[in-house]
This record gives structure tokens, sequence and C-alpha cells, in this order.
């Protein structure tokens, strides 16, 4: 029971903070194309955390120095769509799509808090990814808006500067440089991507052309 003592501001402030926080999982990538090494990563990340979701959120356009060659955002868009269209944890997440230009994740997450305020952000990434979280933009803050989740790689450390909640997952050795590479050799990539992707990528004669 509130008491007469007790300030608006302070009867707010508890009622908020006895909602019940979404706690969302965010995979951000090119996608190009989306794997089951993605899919894999995902769901024991989700499993593991006890996520109320996981959102697959391509970017727009990698922000980094060797910038990777991709394809059409909205085919990349559509393959993430048939990847994850069979399972109920996974979403997906256009709010970089949407903004366009480079893709900062401070400037991502920034936004995602201020539109959705309940939420708690989990962002996944690979062990070998944390080493180079010093050279993220804005990572001291960014570090105070989500908690980041890596994915244990054998060979790269557990230990980092910035907190890291660290999640077993099976190895699983697929890059998609590699399923790019296979399909303009004109091999297959069957098991290496989810069925409804390789169909995409026939379809729309994707990867033909060695990049």
């Amino acid at each position: 029971m509130k008491t007469v003592n007790q300030t608006a501001t302070q009867v707010v402030a508890e009622m908020v903070t006895d909602i019940p926080q979404k706690r969302v999982g965010i995979l951000g990538g090119t996608f190009n194309p989306p794997h089951l090494g993605h899919l894999i990563m995902a769901q024991q990340v989700g499993d593991q955390l006890g996520l109320d979701e996981v959102r697959f959120m391509p970017d727009a356009q990698p922000p980094h120095v060797d910038e990777k060659k991709a394809i059409a955002a909205s085919d990349r868009q559509h393959m993430v769509e048939r990847a994850i269209a069979d399972n109920p944890l996974f979403k997906l997440e256009t709010a970089e799509l949407k903004r366009g230009g480079k893709s900062y994740t401070y400037d991502t997450i920034k936004a995602l808090k201020a539109q959705h305020p309940e939420v708690h952000y989990y962002f996944i990434i690979g062990g070998d990814m944390v080493d180079y979280l010093h050279t993220w933009y804005r990572i001291d803050d960014l570090v105070k808006l989500v908690t980041f989740v890596g994915i244990k790689r054998n060979g790269y450390p557990t230990t980092s500067q910035y907190p890291v909640m660290w999640v077993d997952a099976p190895l699983v050795d697929i890059s998609s440089t590699q399923i790019r590479q296979k399909v303009s050799r004109g091999h297959t990539v069957k098991y290496l991507v989810p069925a409804a992707v390789e169909d995409y990528i026939k379809e729309h004669h994707l990867y033909e052309q060695a990049n």
C-alpha cells in the first residue's frame, strides 16, 4: 500500500519497477546469406538465457573498415524472413534497414530503448569479436544500454574489460563467405543454409558471380 508521504514521482517509479521487463536478444549482421550457424547461435542463447524472443537484425551498411560487398538489403531481409519463419522464438528487426546508411550499434540500441523502455536487450556476438569491443563506436555508453552475450569459441579467452555474459553453443564452422563461394562455383549449400534460403538463392540467381 502506498503511504500518504510518498510523492507522485515515487509512486510512478515503483509502478514502473513492478512491470516485468521483456527480455529480447539481438543478433545483428549482414546475413549475406543467413545460415544454420546463425540459427543455432540464436536458439542456444534464447534457450539458455530464457529470452522472450531473439531478433535477427540485418544491417543496411556495415560500419567496418573492410566493408563487405552485400547484395540488396531487400534480398537479405527476405532470406532472414524465410530462415526464421518456422521458429516462434525468432523475429525480424528492421530498425537498421529502415534507417539506412552505416549501422552503428549504439545508435540503433539507443533508438530501440527510446521506443521500448520496457525491453532489456541482450546483444549477441561471437567470442572472436569480444576482443574488438574496444573499437566499437561509443562502447562505454553502449554497455550501459545492453547486456553483451558472447558465444564461447575455442582458442578465444572468456575475459573482457567489458561486462559479457558467456554462453556455450555447438561450434559450427559455417561462414557466409564460404556459402557465396560455393554458390559461385556451382556447388551445393544444402545443410549449410535453411532449405527456404537455398531456394531463394536459386530463384533469384544470387551469388552466381564470384565476389
